[in-house]
């Protein structure tokens, strides 16, 4: 294997002296119309002073480090930093990362429970999933982790870092969190188990209001957010308003997220997507005709909706579907492409950048909602006894019999959650407000 990439490396000035002349070759013998200007022939000759200082550098580290590294490791290392370098979300992928890639967009696989970038050397919490240890833990978006176990994570690559979170179901991994308004770090100890990721939940807050929570967008997330749909609208009190509930989504699969939006958009852009190459250029439309036609939406987001979520409530905003509101999202507008090297393991490249139908980019600026409703703590406050005129003996009753108000059913979603209760009353206000646009018919006719 030395003597291969010695050989390589005293080959490659050759190879890049044979690639130059390729290159010279083809702008020579190019038509006329299709010739390379000076710029673009500057741009496509490769570097050789680069090239030859890498292959100087190989042998360095491979003759003199205090270790010895075989040199596929000391390549694979080379093509690891220069993938991770690029940006946050680009990575060479080993074989067991690969699977655990497309795990991901099927919904199970085993760990915490935690999706997570880098930032400023650590790894960070971009969203725990809803039901799994991480969360139960409380880790939060934003949250970086400063250790695992005893291996700080300074300088730790994305790849090594899920692998040390990674491990057999019931063994235990202690964090050390460091927290924004926190004076000192936080040690958590969280138990791995199997992630089975519900991506669609939903029940009704109230009669008449649903909720539908999407935790990810997986491959089957848009048929059944359809599903969730048509059993709210099938219920006695039919649909007035639906919650769309984003929060602490770290994105998935493009596609399922376009069904999402589709679903309650009639036709029109949702997102583009805009990069060097051409392939990378795309639009997504939604088909004629909504799932929900008439039906007012609030989606909810706060600094853990990401990527695909962010498609979503980028779509519906600039299209006026619904009213966006909680905080600012996470801010991950890129496309990356997953390109199988054909022996287990495949590269992550960033290609393109989303933008919302309004033609803003998503990337580094995230949705900035609507209506900015920040997370707080609910508790009920037992009102003092006052006197109403329904407490007065000998009161008259209400002309007409009155209307019976029915008490809404208990709702976990609704009970503690000040965001999801805002959403609610903009939605009640919105239906009023709309209700008083209507003509109304007083109930008495004029005589001729």
């Amino acid at each position: 294997m030395k003597a291969i990439a010695l050989r390589l490396l005293f080959c490659l000035p050759f190879a890049v002296g044979a690639a130059l002349g390729f290159a010279a070759d083809r702008a020579a013998t190019s038509a006329p119309g299709d010739q390379q200007t000076g710029a673009t022939a500057q741009e496509a000759r490769l570097p050789l002073d680069e090239l030859q200082l890498f292959a100087q550098i190989f042998d360095q580290v491979r003759r003199a480090y205090v270790e010895e590294i075989d040199d596929r490791t000391l390549l694979e290392k080379a093509i690891t930093g220069m993938l991770g370098e690029l940006d946050p979300h680009s990575a060479f992928l080993q074989e067991e990362s690969y699977e655990e890639l497309k795990e991901h967009t099927t919904g199970e696989f085993a760990g915490l429970g935690i999706e997570v970038g880098l930032e400023r050397g650590y790894i960070r919490v971009i969203s725990p999933i809803d039901d799994t240890p991480a969360a139960r833990a409380g880790l939060r978006p934003g949250d970086l982790i400063l250790q695992l176990d005893d291996r700080s994570t300074q300088g730790m690559s994305l790849d090594e870092a899920i692998s040390l979170m990674r491990g057999p179901k019931g063994t235990m991994i202690r964090l050390t969190i460091g927290r924004e308004g926190s004076g000192e770090p936080q040690v958590v100890e969280i138990r791995r188990d199997i992630i089975t990721v519900q991506s669609v939940r939903w029940e009704e807050l109230e009669p008449g209001y649903g909720y539908v929570r999407i935790a990810q967008f997986q491959e089957q997330t848009g048929a059944e957010f359809r599903k969730a749909l048509t059993k709210l609208r099938g219920r006695s009190d039919g649909l007035q308003g639906l919650v769309l509930d984003l929060r602490n989504n770290p994105g998935g699969l493009l596609p399922a997220s376009v069904e999402v939006a589709d679903a309650l958009l009639d036709g029109g852009l949702i997102v583009y997507t805009e990069g060097r190459a051409e392939s990378a250029n795309s639009r997504a439309e939604a088909t004629p005709g909504e799932a929900l036609p008439g039906v007012p939406v609030v989606a909810l987001i706060n600094e853990g909706t990401a990527s695909a979520a962010e498609i979503v409530a980028g779509a519906l905003k600039d299209r006026r579907r619904a009213l966006v509101i909680g905080t600012r999202s996470f801010g991950k507008g890129s496309v990356q492409n997953v390109l199988p090297l054909g022996d287990g393991r495949a590269i992550k490249l960033t290609t393109a950048l989303y933008y919302t139908p309004g033609g803003r980019s998503i990337q580094a600026e995230g949705i900035q909602p609507d209506i900015e409703v920040p997370r707080a703590e609910v508790h009920e406050v037992e009102p003092k006894f006052t006197v109403k005129e329904a407490n007065l003996g000998g009161h008259l009753a209400a002309g007409g019999g009155g209307e019976t108000q029915r008490k809404a059913p208990a709702s976990t979603a609704l009970a503690a959650d000040n965001q999801v209760r805002e959403a609610i009353n903009l939605l009640k206000a919105q239906i009023i407000f709309d209700a008083q646009r209507k003509p109304v018919d007083g109930g008495r006719s004029g005589g001729d």
